[in-house]
């Protein structure tokens, strides 16, 4: 089989794998234990969280480590309006968000906050002058960096830049983005940033919130105080630590896998359009890695599902929603068909594909689109 779903989720790498079996290998000490194995396998998520802050521009202070993307978005969307519920119960979310920050805003609404969505243009582009200004009580505007479908990358730091100036906190969900372009938490101007291991060749089950630590963000998971109060529960000390190997490899890598994934990319969509593919996205500036297409008259999950019996992993839009059958709500901001949109699949790149790879693949699509036209020709 060969993978082209990266945008799901990534092999763990060799140098996070050794680093896991190491912490593995110890005693299992609770990080939080003041005897010397504790504090041993404290120093270690210390290090994880200053190899994490490091990719990102961030200083060890500002990194509360988490379970996952889902829960780093709901700790800080759900964190942070909360935390501002005097100024105002209003809250902003792009209309293009991952579901984690769409479900942290439903959870907001049933609290009765009011969640406006701000729009997107045909790329997938969000205009900046639909963000929110001063007076409109709105005290939380929630952008990702880089669409999990699309790719698109979003000028966050001019989205914070506004969010500031109406005195409003910003969060952005960088997880796509992080160890495929750079990603600067001081530059971007955010008050608080969600990144995942599992996104970069790390291990599942680790993850971030980056806050800027003049805040104070409420707590949603309680108990005994771990990672500096915002998140309580003994950390998962072999994951943390393989994110953090996983943080330091990216760092190094990530410049030479863009320019190799971008050949790829344009060795792709270049076989995509002579088939008569339609590319979303394609005009904004993308991740790297990521393609995201359909053709007229195929159903996205009936290609994902003959792409799969000829070798090729690929997704039926955002993995986290293959089991919903409504098309993909980003498709449906952009402005794209509703019957077009359950079309789209998305192909995504990683570190160990190769342009061959890429060859043979546009070999298998276009014999398969061919089957599926001709079958629904004789159909119709």
């Amino acid at each position: 089989m060969i993978y082209f779903d990266h945008n799901a989720s990534t092999p763990v790498r060799p140098e996070a794998r050794e680093a896991m079996n190491e912490a593995l290998g110890g005693p299992g000490a609770n990080p939080s234990s003041a005897h010397r194995e504790g504090q041993l396998a404290r120093a270690a998520i210390e290090r994880a969280r200053e190899q994490v802050a490091s990719l990102v521009g961030a200083a060890p202070a500002d990194v509360t480590f988490v379970s996952g993307g889902t829960e780093g978005d709901h700790a800080a969307v759900i964190g942070m309006a909360l935390a501002l519920e005097k100024r105002g119960r209003a809250v902003a979310i792009s209309a293009i968000e991952h579901h984690a920050v769409h479900g942290a805003g439903e959870v907001l609404a049933r609290l009765g906050f009011r969640v406006t969505h701000l729009p997107v243009d045909a790329r997938g582009f969000i205009d900046p002058a639909s963000v929110p200004a001063a007076g409109s009580g709105h005290t939380l505007v929630a952008v990702m960096l880089a669409n999990n479908e699309t790719g698109v990358i979003q000028d966050v730091a001019a989205v914070a830049a506004l969010a500031r100036s109406a005195r409003a906190w910003m969060h952005t969900d960088a997880v796509q983005a992080l160890g495929k372009i750079p990603v600067d938490f001081q530059a971007l101007g955010v008050h608080a940033m969600t990144i995942s291991a599992h996104k970069l060749y790390g291990p599942k089950g680790a993850a971030a919130l980056v806050v800027d630590k003049r805040l104070q963000l409420r707590p949603i998971i309680h108990g005994g105080g771990h990672e500096q109060g915002l998140r309580s529960g003994t950390e998962n000390v072999p994951a943390i630590v393989g994110f953090g190997a996983a943080c330091d490899v990216a760092a190094g890598r990530m410049q030479e896998l863009a320019r190799r994934q971008e050949a790829m990319r344009a060795r792709l969509e270049k076989g995509l359009y002579e088939m008569g593919a339609t590319i979303f996205g394609e005009d904004a500036l993308r991740i790297p890695n990521t393609s995201y297409f359909a053709f007229k008259g195929i159903v996205g999950e009936t290609l994902v599902i003959e792409l799969d019996k000829e070798g090729y992993a690929v997704a039926p839009g955002a993995a986290c929603s293959s089991a919903n059958p409504e098309p993909s709500a980003t498709l449906l901001a952009m402005g794209v068909d509703p019957e077009f949109a359950r079309g789209a699949v998305r192909f995504s790149l990683g570190a160990g594909n190769t342009l061959p790879q890429i060859d043979e693949f546009l070999k298998a699509l276009k014999s398969v689109v061919t089957r599926l036209k001709s079958l629904t020709a004789m159909v119709a």
